[in-house]
């Protein structure tokens, strides 16, 4: 595993534990033992997880992960944080970097969040660097959906176009939050949103996300 992930997938697993199977998330509907079996189902069953994405195949999806919250939750966590299996993709250093340092960061906030003594986590500099890289190739993919202009843009002023068109909203802050932003947990991110008065509140409730 590469280094983001590992360190990601690591403090992803020990919020799990230290949270428990019954807490919240930011995860509309879901416990952090449902958080769990997502996120053990999309690294070790191919054969479902392509429901997460795939709407035909959504319903074998849930009962898969519904056999995996069943299990012990004690189970669950040690498997995240064991990592994939061997003939996993997710095993490939490239696609781990790629695809699980935003995935388990993102978790990880969904749970830390979701608490109501929640405090912010200090982000380091090299990793904010690599959730902006990532988040700047896909923020059209997250912004997709949104009903007025998008622009993300980094304290430094580096931008990344979410969504075309008018009027914009321009939303400001580091990249953890605005990654936040962007997958849909507007409501949690610290950050700020400039432009008209009713298009701001357009891009606050809008779905945006994969």
């Amino acid at each position: 595993m590469s280094t983001h992930a590992k360190r990601e997938r690591l403090l992803l697993a020990d919020l799990l534990e230290a949270s428990g199977p019954d807490a919240p998330t930011l995860c509309e509907g879901w416990s952090t033992r449902d958080l769990a079996a997502h996120l053990v189902v999309r690294e070790r069953r191919a054969d479902a997880a392509g429901g997460i994405l795939i709407k035909p195949l959504a319903a074998r999806l849930g009962r898969v992960q519904g056999e995996f919250a069943a299990k012990p939750y004690e189970e669950l966590v040690q498997l995240i944080r064991t990592g994939p299996p061997r003939m996993s993709p997710f095993s490939l250093k490239q696609v781990d970097e790629a695809a699980n340092t935003v995935e388990f960061h993102v978790h990880a906030e969904d749970v830390r969040r979701a608490q109501p003594d929640w405090t912010p986590r200090e982000v380091d500099p090299v990793l904010a660097d690599a959730l902006w890289r990532r988040l700047e190739t896909t923020a059209r993919v997250y912004g997709r959906r949104c009903p007025v202009g998008l622009v993300l843009r980094r304290p430094d002023g580096q931008t990344a176009v979410a969504r075309k068109g008018t009027p914009v909203v321009t939303v400001t802050g580091e990249p953890a939050e605005l990654l936040l932003f962007a997958s849909g947990r507007q409501q949690v991110a610290d950050v700020e949103l400039a432009g008209d008065k009713d298009a701001v509140a357009r891009a606050t409730e809008a779905r945006l996300g994969i």
